[in-house]
């Protein structure tokens, strides 16, 4: 078990629950190609007045997540792979892909979402002279949520972050 009571398989399954699978069910002579028009995506782009490495460290950095979240419990293992857990385990889930001061690619995750779903969030972080332009992409959450979570992005990432690097 990891430290968020989720193991590698589980995790395993829950990501592999993004990627539709197509079977043999479907009846001769026709074929169902499983693409979906109901998706929705939320693609976000904020600046910030400091350098992609110190918002990538503070996104990544346990100590410094909580601070920036008014000290909410955190934890983060920065590391690819690696699990989290944020917002008081409100939100968890893996580090899918790290690029160091540039791109931070998760597999994320609400408490209240059905088992083993994991949606995709990608932080692609662009240097603007002294600052930083944050490209923001967040895919496979429940249909329905885009809202919700565009609000959440707004209120418990980028608001706060901003407020954390003055």
């Amino acid at each position: 078990m990891t430290m968020q009571g989720m193991t590698r398989r589980s995790f395993s399954v829950g990501l592999a629950s993004l990627f539709p699978v197509l079977t043999a069910a479907a009846p001769k002579g026709s074929w169902d190609a499983g693409i979906s028009k109901k998706g929705e995506v939320i693609h976000q782009v904020v600046s910030f007045k400091a350098p992609p490495k110190r918002i990538y460290q503070v996104l990544l950095d346990p100590g410094e997540f909580s601070k920036m979240t008014g000290g909410m419990g955190t934890e983060i293992s920065p590391e690819p792979g690696g699990a989290f857990s944020l917002f008081s385990s409100q939100i968890k889930g893996r580090n899918v892909e790290l690029v160091p001061g540039q791109v931070i690619v998760q597999a994320w995750r609400s408490e209240g979402w059905k088992p083993h779903l994991y949606s995709i969030a990608r932080f692609e972080l662009v240097e603007q002279g002294s600052g930083t332009q944050l490209v923001f992409d967040h895919t496979g959450f429940p249909v329905g949520q885009a809202e919700h979570l565009a609000t959440g992005w707004k209120d418990h990432y980028w608001t706060p972050l901003e407020k954390y690097l003055a």
